[in-house]
């Protein structure tokens, strides 16, 4: 049994929400998402409320289902709130910039490294030391997260590096001398 595949997703006043064929179309107020889903996975609408259903319990489709309601769930929650990630910047000399529609890096590289804006993305600055990125899909808000992070991943010595804001860094001794 999908726990999750079996929860009745509820639709918010200003949203709507179509299947063509394989393709979901999710609109609201902040924007359009389509995603290509299995087809195998059904469902219905009643009202506002939305329940997916599988035709059998075979693993494959039992591990869509609740991926395939995952997934729709997101959309819906990115075109009515939109997601965000903040990234906080650890270390002395390290800082970020925003210049035109370029994000511009100095961690600690004899270069700065920069970052394009992306489609469908906004990254703010609104200190030297945070960095925030947002936009209504969740996949693409974490990969450009993760991709800013991994340009200096935190180090467990110090404690340097590029972190999400309440991420827990494991502190380690170091060489002791003795």
């Amino acid at each position: 049994m999908s726990r999750i595949g079996n929860k009745i997703l509820t639709l918010p006043a200003n949203v709507e929400l179509k299947r063509e064929g394989d393709v979901v179309t999710v609109k609201g107020p902040k924007g359009e998402l389509s995603r290509e889903i299995a087809p195998e996975i059904t469902f219905s609408v009643d009202g506002a409320d939305v329940k997916f259903e599988r035709p059998s319990d075979d693993g494959r489709i039992k591990a869509l289902h609740g991926t395939t309601r995952a997934n729709v769930a997101n959309m819906v929650e990115g075109v009515s709130e939109g997601f965000k990630k903040t990234l906080k910047l650890v270390g002395v000399g390290y800082r970020a910039a925003k210049q035109g529609d370029k994000l511009v890096l100095n961690v600690g590289y004899s270069h700065p490294v920069e970052f394009e804006d992306r489609d469908g993305l906004t990254v703010e600055v609104p200190d030297s030391l945070t960095i925030i990125v947002s936009g209504i899909s969740k996949q693409k808000v974490g990969d450009l997260s993760a991709e800013i992070r991994a340009v200096r991943a935190p180090e467990p010595y110090k404690g340097k590096g590029i972190r999400y804001e309440n991420e827990y860094v494991a502190r380690k001794e170091g060489k002791t001398g003795k």
